[in-house]
């Protein structure tokens, strides 16, 4: 059996997270055996420790895209983190870009390979920080937006150095045969009532301000619609706080919704939120990949989302959902609006969406990619 380290400077539960829970369970515990190692305990490691494996606490500081790798390598930490890898005699380490330049040189002391993962399109290399990241010995990529946006032009390495791994979505867990009705009923929502639904945690740049306007904007022209927004500042900061209150007090104010959006806050039954939607929206500015898009395709449900980052890459055109420059809230709406006003067309795209989701993004197809280069890294480092 071999171990697995996977680091996280994340404690909450974003789609990365969501992520690495859904990949280490789904490793064959023959033949893994799959670690966390966090700066603090969270909901990340307490769903960890039910449901995949052991958990190990070392406070430690995320790097900024600041961080001067020989410096990082010095600090104290560093041998916190060798010492955890040697005595629980640790096969390979998987770290974010937050432990990167710990768990680097930690894996190097301790003899062992490591993968580091890029969930992010925004942590470009520094020029001072070039040659580390062209040594490390393999990087994966969540999606081609943030291969791009990383190597930069020109690029820092060639594009097949860096594989593009998507997530996987559990097609079990989200599925079109789920029922929705009990959701409807706990908040209050007519079965018969359109329902638009919006999954995101709170940081600027996932849109709520945005959906606010479209949901505004519908109302008008759809008095009976309802929308809810499932997610909360899963990762404490002080700025998604701030902005979760100035969401909320503006819906609480605005005349247009304050019967017809609800903010549901955190859920772990999210599957049952896609059932109950008659159509899932992605407003944010950016994405890095859209793991909520994919999970609302797998449930039959279709998607209007931001066309910047991931989601281009995930939701075809007209087929399984429609794309939208950020921000236009007029086509947002007006494809929300064709949606609601259309069941063969939504009936339509669910089942294409399902279908995609089944046959390029599912947690199958992403654990045999990671399994692979798992197995590839182990077998050269054993040489």
């Amino acid at each position: 059996m071999k171990r697995i380290l996977f680091a996280s400077w994340y404690t909450g539960l974003g789609g990365g997270e969501t992520d690495l829970l859904t990949l280490a369970g789904s490793l064959d515990a023959k033949d893994y055996e799959c670690h966390l190692l966090l700066p603090k305990d969270g909901q990340l490691s307490e769903i960890w420790r039910e449901t995949v494996g052991p958990v190990h606490i070392i406070p430690f500081r995320g790097a900024t895209t600041l961080f001067v790798p020989a410096l990082w390598a010095r600090f104290p930490v560093v041998k916190r983190f060798t010492k955890l890898l040697q005595r629980e005699r640790i096969d390979l380490a998987h770290c974010d870009y937050h432990s990167l330049p710990m768990v680097a040189p930690a894996a190097k002391l301790a003899g062992l390979p490591f993968i580091f993962t890029l969930w992010g399109w925004w942590f470009k290399p520094k020029p001072w920080q070039r040659i580390f990241f062209r040594n490390i010995p393999k990087t994966i990529a969540r999606s081609i937006a943030i291969r791009d946006g990383y190597l930069g032009e020109p690029p820092l390495m060639p594009l097949e150095n860096l594989p593009v791994v998507y997530p996987g979505v559990d097609t079990e867990r989200f599925h079109p045969e789920l029922d929705g009705a009990r959701l409807r009923d706990e908040l209050g929502i007519s079965q018969d009532a359109p329902l638009v639904a919006m999954v995101a945690r709170f940081q600027r740049v996932k849109g709520h301000h945005s959906f606010q306007s479209l949901a505004e904007a519908i109302a008008r022209q759809e008095p009976e619609a309802r929308f809810i927004v499932a997610g909360d500042n899963v990762f404490g900061l002080a700025a998604d706080g701030r902005y979760r209150d100035e969401i909320v007090r503006m819906a609480s104010t605005n005349d247009a919704l304050r019967e017809r959006l609800r903010y549901i806050g955190f859920r772990d039954d999210i599957e049952n939120v896609y059932a109950a939607a008659d159509v899932v929206v992605c407003a944010s500015e950016f994405e890095s990949f859209g793991k909520a898009n994919l999970e609302a395709m797998a449930c039959g449900v279709p998607i209007v989302s931001t066309n910047r980052g991931g989601p281009a890459e995930t939701v075809r055109q007209g087929e399984t959902g429609f794309l939208i420059d950020p921000g236009d809230i007029a086509g947002f709406s007006r494809a929300v609006l064709r949606l609601l006003g259309d069941d063969g067309l939504r009936e339509k795209m669910g089942r294409a969406g399902r279908a995609q989701v089944c046959a390029r993004f599912s947690i199958d197809a992403a654990t045999e990619a990671y399994r692979r280069i798992f197995e590839d890294l182990l077998r050269l480092n054993s040489r």
